[in-house]
């Protein structure tokens, strides 16, 4: 639904030289921030936990670590609209299944900043239900998160389809919990059954 704009490696680098640290590529900060990401597998979505992650991603870089200096103006940042892209099909798409009176509902791996982006952005209007792992205490792909929207909803688990970008945490996910599911692909192909490369293809 949503992603950072222009992106992570950009205001990651912008941060940076707002506190006197040198001008580094946002391509090179964006692989930094991809490496140190995968080297978080049980990564649990608190202010700490991403703290950790963007001292990761400038280790070796500058020295003195992100946490000490900038990471509170980039975290509060994270924050608003300005730093994120929404993208092209996600409102035609909610439009579509909403007119349609159909039930709609996040569930997300996020922490506290989810609920007021969203409203910024003006898309939590659309929902029924928003599930957020900082929130809940367990996060995708846990059975229990997709559980907890499918009572919210008032809905069977396999009354659901869950449509996401990630194959394990969303789409093995909600499958372990009884949900049908769509892998998201944006820009990928050719696609295998079950994926699908746009949200426009949920009512096209």
């Amino acid at each position: 639904m949503l992603e950072p704009f222009p992106s992570v490696g950009h205001i990651y680098a912008d941060a940076a030289v707002r506190h006197g640290f040198p001008q580094f590529p946002p391509d090179l900060l964006k692989e930094r921030f991809i490496s140190a990401w995968r080297q978080f597998e049980d990564f649990n979505y608190t202010r700490t936990e991403w703290a950790r992650l963007v001292d990761a991603t400038f280790k070796g870089l500058i020295d003195k670590a992100p946490s000490e200096t900038f990471f509170p103006e980039l975290y509060e940042q994270f924050a608003l609209p300005g730093a994120w892209h929404v993208f092209p099909d996600v409102l035609p798409t909610l439009e579509e299944l909403a007119s349609a009176g159909l039930k709609l509902a996040i569930i997300s791996n996020w922490d506290e900043r989810l609920r007021p982006l969203l409203r910024a952005c003006r898309l939590d209007q659309y929902f029924e239900s928003i599930s957020i792992s900082c929130e809940l205490g367990f996060r995708k792909p846990m059975r229990e998160i997709f559980r907890v929207t499918a009572e919210k909803l008032g809905l069977s688990p396999e009354a659901i389809l869950h449509v996401g970008d990630n194959p394990m945490n969303d789409a093995e996910g909600a499958r372990a919990a009884g949900l049908q599911a769509r892998l998201l692909l944006r820009g990928s192909k050719p696609l295998e059954p079950g994926q699908i490369q746009s949200l426009c293809e949920l009512y096209s």
